[in-house]
């Protein structure tokens, strides 16, 4: 396994693993690495000859009030965690590698970076679009991989593809749970025992969604109704979004009989979390 840490480095590697006819598949990350980042690896290593895991700490998509100088960093040991599952290439550069003195280009994908995460967090995707553009042209992957669980950044991600014609397959792959629920995240190591717990309250009303609609109710308010009820079970948990949108476009819908994404972002103490789970076509 290589560890590259810059740009320059990873282009000339994935270069000459391309004229060799590989195909490469591509897990960004920004490290702190779980289960959830390592079934990614898995399906690009099924998928592809070559894996490239990116780890980066992305500055432009933390607000000025969030955690990117906590955000949980350990580049040896998510090194080991890579090797030990075969990974090719690790890409692990510095801010200042990635956004030179006086940098000043964004890519922005208008409308839909406003919705879900994007209202409550304003910039963020325009700081995801930025970084994972520019890793997708530094690696030039045949097939990048995201995870299920950030519902809103693979719809953006998606529309930013075929926008700007990348040349290039979004794998979605499907959210990674905990035994009792809980949807991994890297940020779930900020959560003490009692806000481990409340934070299962976030699982239970996905799986409350999931079970009302399978039922046979197609009203999203009807939905979300028994959705915020079991929210309501832990008071202390406070709601930052609870929606049914369209999975591609991210706007609202009232009928879910041709399909949504129920979402939900909330703070557990003082973290922030998010979850969901996808309505069928005619469920």
């Amino acid at each position: 396994m290589k560890t590259l840490k810059t740009p320059e480095e990873m282009q000339a590697a994935c270069r000459d693993l391309r004229r060799q006819g590989k195909r490469i598949g591509l897990v960004p990350t920004m490290g702190a690495l779980h289960a959830g980042h390592l079934s990614l690896v898995r399906a690009a290593r099924a998928a592809c000859d070559v894996v490239a895991v990116s780890i980066f700490v992305n500055p432009t998509q933390f607000g000025p009030n969030e955690d990117f100088s906590n955000y949980p960093r350990d580049l040896e040991r998510d090194s080991a965690l890579l090797l030990a599952e075969g990974v090719d290439l690790v890409f692990a550069p510095s801010a200042e590698a990635m956004y030179p003195a006086g940098a000043s280009t964004f890519v922005t994908v208008e409308g839909i970076s406003e919705r879900l995460d994007g209202a409550s967090r304003p910039g963020h995707f325009r700081g995801v679009t930025t970084v994972v553009s520019k890793l997708l042209h530094i690696v030039m992957p045949q097939r990048a991989f995201f995870g299920q669980k950030d519902a809103a950044q693979v719809a953006v991600l998606r529309w930013m593809v075929r926008d700007l014609n990348l040349d290039v397959e979004l794998v979605i792959c499907p959210i990674v749970r905990e035994a009792d629920g809980l949807a991994l995240s890297s940020r779930n190591v900020y959560l003490d025992p009692e806000h481990r717990r409340q934070a299962l309250v976030l699982s239970r009303a996905m799986t409350r969604a999931r079970e009302v609609a399978a039922a046979g109710e197609h009203s999203s308010a009807k939905i979300l109704q028994e959705a915020r009820a079991v929210l309501a079970s832990e008071p202390a948990v406070r709601i930052d979004y609870l929606a049914a949108v369209h999975p591609e476009t991210l706007e609202d819908v009232a009928d879910l009989r041709e399909g949504a994404l129920i979402a939900v972002a909330a703070y557990v103490g003082p973290t922030r979390l998010i979850d969901n789970v996808v309505i069928e076509e005619n469920s």
